[in-house]
Order: C-alpha cells, then sequence, then structure tokens
C-alpha cells in the first residue's frame, strides 16, 4: 500500500527546482527534505499490517468473549478512504493552460519573426550619422512633413490667429 502511494505522487524535483526563483530556494530545500523524509518513512513501512495474534491475546486476557468480540469489531472495521474529486478538475486546468501556453507560443514566433524583419531593416539602413534628409525619410516615411496637409508648419496660417 506504501509502495502504491509513493509511486502516484512522484514528484518531477529536476524540474521542479528549475521553476523555483532563487530567493525561494531555501524554502524548496526545506521541501525537499520533508518530503523525502516521509517519503524514507512510508517506505520503510510493509505494503500490508502485522497480523494482529488473538489467540495470544485470548490467553492473557482474562475476561471471557472479550477479545472475540474485538476480533470480531475489527474484522467488521472498513475506514473510508476519501474519493479524490479534484485531479480531474487539475487535469482539466492543466489541459487549458498548455493551450493557453501554446497560443502565446505562436503568437510569439509570429512576433519574432515581425522583429527580425524590423531588425533587418535596420541592419540594414544607412547609420544615421551618414544620413542626409532624404535617407532619413525614406527609412522613416511617417515622419516626413505633409506639406499639402500642413503647408505653413510649424507656423500657424494668418487666418487662424
Amino acid at each position: 500500500m506504501a509502495a502504491r502511494r509513493v509511486a502516484l505522487k512522484a514528484i518531477d524535483w529536476v524540474a521542479f527546482a528549475e521553476r523555483v526563483p532563487p530567493n525561494q530556494r531555501s524554502n524548496f530545500n526545506a521541501l525537499k527534505t520533508r518530503s523525502d523524509a516521509i517519503s524514507a518513512k512510508l517506505t520503510s513501512l510493509p505494503e500490508t499490517p502485522a497480523p494482529i495474534d488473538w489467540s495470544y491475546y485470548r490467553t492473557a486476557v482474562a475476561k471471557p468473549g472479550m477479545v472475540d468480540e474485538f476480533e470480531k469489531k475489527f474484522k467488521g472495521l472498513k475506514i473510508p478512504e476519501p474519493i479524490d474529486t479534484q485531479t480531474s478538475v487539475i487535469n482539466a486546468q492543466e489541459a487549458e493552460a498548455t493551450k493557453s501556453a501554446m497560443a502565446y507560443i505562436e503568437e510569439s514566433k509570429v512576433r519574432i519573426a515581425e522583429y527580425e524583419k524590423e531588425l533587418l531593416k535596420f541592419k540594414n539602413m544607412v547609420p544615421f550619422d551618414q544620413m542626409t534628409l532624404e535617407d532619413y525619410y525614406e527609412a522613416f516615411p511617417e515622419t516626413k512633413l505633409d506639406k499639402v496637409k500642413y503647408p505653413y508648419w510649424p507656423h500657424k496660417p494668418i487666418a487662424d490667429l
């Protein structure tokens, strides 16, 4: 039983350690130490508890029928184990998080491609200290003044005063 429980709760400590920030490292080490101690204790326990020697107790207990009554109650005892209701919820959340992470990765790849094109444009551009105004306006057309729309820029026309 102990081995089965440990197998169900296996933790990938290497992957966990990669995600721990440096300021939380001491807490992580304490958690791992405690987890290892509990795991070692669980593995040291036998798979099934040692059987009770009812015949010994029948000879040792003076009151007749008391051991038989305890044996009957002990064998009739069923300890309920809690039902796992959260694993499916956690798995659904994990699937949703994985899906959103993959969508973010795809969007990031598109952004990276756009940024690499822009970076290539800047690498192939004439250096700023060697540019003329025509080169600058060609590289950055949004900065060129529109003389049709603003004929008197930076001054306002007399009619607007």
